[in-house]
């Protein structure tokens, strides 16, 4: 006789776990690319050029300074999420969300990369969002 303590976890399940352990990878990597990218626009203000009609002014090392920041708590986010912790899928979808609004107001500084981690993002908010944990 065979005892279940629960519902048996279906494909959909496991395939669902997967995209968030895929999450924390790609939040993890995406806040090392951040860290990286704020050393460089720190390192060298030449390096980045922006149009004179840009509205939200501020030179590359403030906005390096940011990526930084932000890059280095998306690490530290990125372990609890890999950890399964609530507070590390909380903390994920803000961060994955206060990333996008970063990299929007990123984009006349260096386009392509920011419209590459805007998409990166949208895919962690989807991957831990759509995640619904089995309990058993």
């Amino acid at each position: 006789m065979t005892h279940s303590t629960g519902p048996e976890p279906t494909l959909k399940q496991g395939l669902a776990a997967g995209t968030t352990i895929g999450a924390g990878i790609l939040l993890l990597v995406i806040g090392v690319l951040s860290v990286l990218q704020g050393i460089s626009a720190v390192a060298s203000d030449d390096l980045l050029v922006v149009g004179y009609d840009y509205i939200y002014k501020l030179n590359t090392t403030g906005w390096g300074w940011i990526h930084i920041g932000v890059g280095i708590v998306q690490i530290i986010v990125s372990i609890g999420l890999l950890k399964g912790s609530t507070w590390g899928r909380t903390a994920a979808l803000v961060l994955a969300a206060l990333s996008i609004v970063e990299n929007f107001l990123w984009i006349p500084y260096y386009p392509a990369w920011s419209l590459l981690i805007i998409a990166l993002d949208v895919v962690v908010i989807w991957a831990i969002s759509t995640y619904k944990p089995v309990h058993a």
